[in-house]
C-alpha cells in the first residue's frame, strides 16, 4: 500500500480505493488501527483534508469506524458482504476477499437469447455457473455465457477450477487477462425475483424469497461483447452500492 495518487480520479477516491483494497486483503487485522492522517498525507503526497475525504468514504460504506483520540479501525465484520462498485476493476476486485465455487462446469450450449445478447450469428454459446462466498457464506450464483471463440480459450487455461472446485478467480478478470482487447465497459440491468427450487437450494434460502437478479453484458475497447453474466444476489448476505457523479459543467 504504497502507490502514489494520480489519474483522473480524485485524489480522496484514488486513496480511498487504495484502502479499501488494503482493507479487503486483510491488512488490519486483530484491532490495529489504519495509518493516521499525518501518515498517509506524507505517504501519498496529499493533503490531511484529502486523507479526511477518503475516511469519510470508507465509513459511509460501513468499512471503518473512526474513535476520537484512539485511531481507525475497520468495522466488525458482519453476515453481510458489502461492495461498492464504480469501475470494472471494482468487479474484477470479487477476486480479493471472495470466492467462487463451480456448480456446472463450462460447456457448449444452443442458447438463442443469450447468443442474441453477445451479438453472435449463431445460437451456441459456452456458459458455465457457479456459487460465490464471502468468509464461507454463500450470497450469489451467476451464470457466465461467452461466445465460442473465448469458450474454447476458457477450457484451455489452467487457471478455471473444475465442478466443485474453488478460486478466488473472476471469469472477466480472466477473460480480460487473456485477450489483448481489455474489458473496459459493462453495461447492467437490475432486477427483484424470487429464488424458484433450484435458487433456492444452491443460495440455501427459501423458496419464493426475495433475490436480486444483476444482468451484465461487458464488451471490450472495441465494443464487442465478450461475457452474459446473470446473478442472483441474496439481499440478507449481500449489500449493493454504487457511486453517482454529476458531469462537470
Amino acid at each position: 500500500m504504497a502507490r502514489r495518487t494520480g489519474g483522473n480520479e480524485a485524489a480522496y477516491g484514488t486513496l480511498a480505493r487504495e484502502l479499501r483494497d488494503a482493507i479487503l486483503r486483510d491488512e488490519f487485522k486483530d484491532g490495529r488501527p489504519l495509518p493516521t492522517e499525518a501518515e498517509l498525507a506524507a505517504t501519498y503526497g496529499v493533503s490531511r483534508q484529502t486523507v479526511r475525504r477518503a475516511f469519510l468514504e470508507l465509513v459511509n460504506e460501513g468499512l471503518v469506524t473512526r474513535v476520537p483520540g484512539r485511531g481507525t479501525f475497520v468495522s466488525d465484520p458482519d453476515e453481510k458482504y458489502l461492495r461498492q462498485v464504480g469501475s470494472i476493476e471494482d468487479l474484477m476486485a470479487l477476486s480479493i476477499d471472495t470466492e467462487m465455487e463451480i456448480v456446472h462446469p463450462l460447456g457448449h450450449q444452443a442458447d438463442i437469447d443469450a447468443a442474441g445478447r453477445l451479438q453472435l450469428t449463431s445460437d451456441f454459446v459456452y456458459s458455465m455457473t457457479f456459487l460465490r462466498r464471502h468468509h464461507e457464506t454463500p450470497f450469489c450464483v451467476t451464470t457466465v455465457y461467452v461466445p465460442p471463440t473465448i469458450g474454447k480459450r476458457l477450457l484451455q487455461s489452467t487457471e478455471l477450477p473444475a465442478a466443485g472446485r474453488t478460486s478466488t478467480l473472476t471469469v472477466v478478470g480472466l477473460i480480460d487477462s487473456l485477450f489483448d482487447d481489455p474489458v473496459v465497459e459493462a453495461d447492467q440491468s437490475i432486477t427483484a425475483v424470487a429464488a424458484d427450487a433450484d435458487l433456492a437450494k444452491v443460495l440455501n434460502c427459501g423458496v419464493g424469497e426475495p433475490l436480486l437478479r444483476v444482468d451484465r453484458v461487458y464488451s471490450t475497447a472495441s465494443g464487442s461483447p465478450v461475457e452474459l453474466a446473470i446473478s442472483y444476489f441474496l439481499p440478507r448476505h449481500y449489500t449493493y452500492r454504487v457511486r453517482l457523479r454529476r458531469t462537470a459543467r
